[in-house]
């Protein structure tokens, strides 16, 4: 049978990788090594952790993430309608904790070692140069070497995907004009565990807990001029301008050296497969960095590629394999992405019905616990929240 290539090496990628070999046959992965040097944190739910989990990483996540008990948001915007403070316990659900945060760098160091231990996966560490599809397979070219053939290739290869151009999928694509601005900060009051997300003009500046209780990671978005200004300001300065967007929540701030900044993108294919190609992590989905969904809707494309791959072994990457896989992957995609596109279009309107809705939105998750129970379960795992709400049906004798 014909080997199942997997191209990136992000944490989809080496997730993929690592699935798919447990299905017992042959992975091939191409990508470099992953960056030591990636200074973003990643907020995982208790699925995912799950599914990490089951891939042998355990006591790699135990050793470096923190947990995420409570979640808030907090508008501050200066505008005429401004929503409540609304906040969210995992404790309310029954959970001692939503999920966790995972540096990057940490998470792919693990997955990395992983990969090496397994004896069938084999990892070439270069970039694939072009490809080309057939009925029966897709080939991949490799600048050191002879080209790749695969039954089913897995474009992990990001936004920019090569692999997704080769099956022929087109991408809606939008500038959001703003940027993302990546650090760590310590701060002089513990967190207790918690992550807030000041809601601004320009959109979100999230707060992230990370182990030990006094340091944190943020991703503060904004119009690019501004990110590119404070990237020049000094490590104090920029202390300064969050402990003032924070409303000093934290006390006292100090700003880590290592910040980044990422340009943002709306973007979402057409189709989720085609031509023996599954796209799945940034290759399928691209959105601003709100509410904790990329990486957590990233590995669910893995754990349903994965499911399907089991069902089809013979030809995990026949037409009626891949469609399978695009049905099942197409209701949560495009309800995650649109919600979150949603919510971020209604930080940077000043049209004032927007911020009316917006504000009663917000004041019926804060006042209604169902419904913020509703909303808590749904963002952990899609449908858990319906069938919370669902009665229970006594079972037949």
């Amino acid at each position: 049978m014909e080997p199942i290539l997997v191209a990136g090496t992000g944490p989809v990628g080496l997730a993929a990788a690592l699935a798919l070999a447990d299905l017992g046959g042959s992975v091939i992965l191409v990508g470099p090594p992953p960056s030591p040097t990636d200074q973003r944190t990643t907020a995982l739910m208790r699925p995912a952790v799950s599914f990490l989990e089951g891939l042998g990483l355990a006591e790699a996540l135990r050793d470096v993430a923190a947990p995420l008990s409570t979640m808030r948001i907090v508008d501050a915007t200066n505008r005429l309608i401004r929503s409540p403070a609304v906040t969210f316990r995992a404790a309310e659900i029954g959970e001692e904790f939503f999920g966790l945060n995972i540096p990057n760098a940490a998470l792919n160091a693990a997955l990395a070692s992983k990969v090496r231990e397994k004896d069938n996966i084999a990892w070439h560490e270069e970039i694939i140069g072009g490809w080309r599809t057939f009925p029966d397979h897709v080939e991949a070219d490799l600048a050191g070497g002879a080209p790749i053939r695969a039954a089913l290739a897995v474009a992990a290869d990001g936004r920019n995907s090569l692999a997704r151009a080769a099956a022929g999928i087109t991408t809606r694509r939008r500038d959001l004009n703003q940027s993302a601005l990546v650090l760590n900060f310590s701060h002089a009051r513990h967190h207790g565990f918690s992550s807030t997300e000041f809601h601004t003009e320009h959109g979100p500046c999230t707060q992230v807990p990370l182990p030990g209780g006094f340091r944190s990671s943020l991703v503060w978005v904004m119009r690019p001029w501004q990110a590119e200004d404070l990237m020049v300001l000094d490590d104090a300065t920029v202390a300064e301008r969050l402990e003032e967007r924070q409303q000093s929540f934290l006390g006292k701030v100090t700003v880590e050296p290592g910040r980044q900044v990422f340009p943002l993108v709306s973007a979402l294919p057409m189709r989720f497969a085609a031509r023996r190609i599954a796209l799945v992590g940034e290759a399928a989905h691209v959105f601003p960095p709100i509410t904790a969904q990329g990486l957590n809707l990233g590995l669910r494309d893995v754990i349903d590629l994965v499911d399907v791959a089991r069902n089809n072994a013979a030809d995990p990457g026949s037409a009626s394999a891949l469609a399978r896989y695009d049905a099942r992957r197409r209701p949560d995609i495009l309800a995650r992405s649109s919600a979150v596109n949603l919510i971020n279009a209604s930080l940077l309107s000043d049209f004032l019905p927007a911020q009316v809705l917006r504000s009663a939105g917000l004041n019926l998750l804060g006042s209604l616990p169902v419904l913020r129970g509703f909303f808590m379960r749904e963002g952990m795992q899609p449908g858990s929240g319906f069938a919370a709400l669902l009665p229970r049906l006594p079972r037949r004798a």
